[in-house]
């Protein structure tokens, strides 16, 4: 190497940086590859700590040789977990419920977005505006509004003008819920909007055009070449509003808190362990309660391993961005 310094500098100049060069790839690829182990950890462990204590006995939680994998799997806690949400039923109702709610706002949101996208009318920007303020503002600060609406539901006094004088009480119904979605102001619905119009923002305008030489309308237009086209946005949309509707827990508890679904039986699952199971053991208590958001999460996991392939294909071609 002294030889070659003495010889050729320019070529230890040029081996000098490669190794430099080297050293730091090497060094940014092992700081990468940690900092993602870390990132899976914070995210999967609490998962793989769920599946673990959905098949490990009572015994083995207090044996301090076993950890996370247990020696004999048993599948009592999931069947206690299975008897205590009645759960076919429920997951059978919840999904009914959701897929409803799914196809209504699909449906709401694309035409919303549709309208912001193309159409100019009075007052447009203010009314977008209020659509990115349902983004903005969490639905929490409304809930008192929210309760009150639909306890004393009222549509400008024609209702309390035909009951009596008496408005009428939409609390314990799924009516507040579908009304919302209908109305665009489901859950997530701002969002939704926002993405269709993105999205419908992003197509060329000479199709439309060319459809209104041939005398289409703009409903037309909408449905028969509109909507083919934002295959990737509905398939985000659909897939998000089936999820959050599944996971959410504020609507579902504000307005149908007597409702089977699987949101709210879930919470009550350890209170009913000790009171009609007689079951006291904190630990035991935990494992059967791991096992039931087990059993809760599993349709998600198996609805997005079977359409993964087409949400990611709708995130790469969709118009969140632009």
């Amino acid at each position: 190497m002294k030889l070659a310094k003495l010889i050729n500098p320019e070529y230890y100049a040029r081996e000098k940086y490669r190794f430099k060069t080297k050293c730091k790839d090497t060094l940014i690829f092992v700081l990468r590859w940690i900092f993602l182990i870390c990132i899976a950890y914070v995210i999967l462990g609490p998962i793989i700590t769920v599946v673990s204590n959905s098949f490990m006995s009572i015994k083995e939680v207090y044996n301090p040789l076993i950890y996370l994998i247990p020696m004999n799997p048993t599948l009592d806690n999931i069947k206690i977990a299975v008897e205590k949400l009645n759960y076919l039923p429920v997951i059978y109702k919840t999904f009914s419920f959701v897929l409803l709610l799914m196809i209504i706002q699909t449906l709401i949101c694309s035409l919303v977005g549709y309208g912001f996208a193309r159409f100019d009318f009075p007052f447009k920007k203010i009314l977008f505006g209020g659509v990115i303020l349902t983004i903005i503002v969490p639905i929490h600060t409304i809930m008192v509004p929210l309760y009150t609406q639909f306890r004393y539901f009222d549509i400008f006094g024609i209702i309390s003008l035909f009951n009596g004088g008496q408005p009428i009480n939409l609390l314990n119904t799924k009516a507040p819920i579908i009304l919302m979605t209908i109305t665009g102001m489901g859950l997530r619905s701002g969002l939704y909007i926002y993405i269709f119009r993105q999205f419908f923002r992003g197509l060329p305008k000479e199709i439309e055009e060319a459809a209104l030489i041939d005398g289409a309308g703009a409903i037309k237009i909408f449905f028969r070449i509109m909507l083919p086209n934002a295959v990737p946005a509905i398939v985000i949309v659909a897939l998000f509003s089936l999820v959050w509707q599944y996971n959410d827990t504020f609507m579902t508890s504000l307005f149908m808190s007597n409702a089977e679904m699987i949101s709210l039986r879930l919470p009550n699952v350890a209170g009913s362990l000790a009171q009609i199971e007689r079951i006291t053991d904190p630990r035991h208590v935990e494992l059967i309660t791991n096992s039931a958001v087990l059993l809760t999460i599993l349709p998600v996991i198996v609805i997005y391993l079977i359409l993964q392939r087409f949400f990611m294909e709708g995130v790469e071609r969709s118009g969140i961005v632009g």
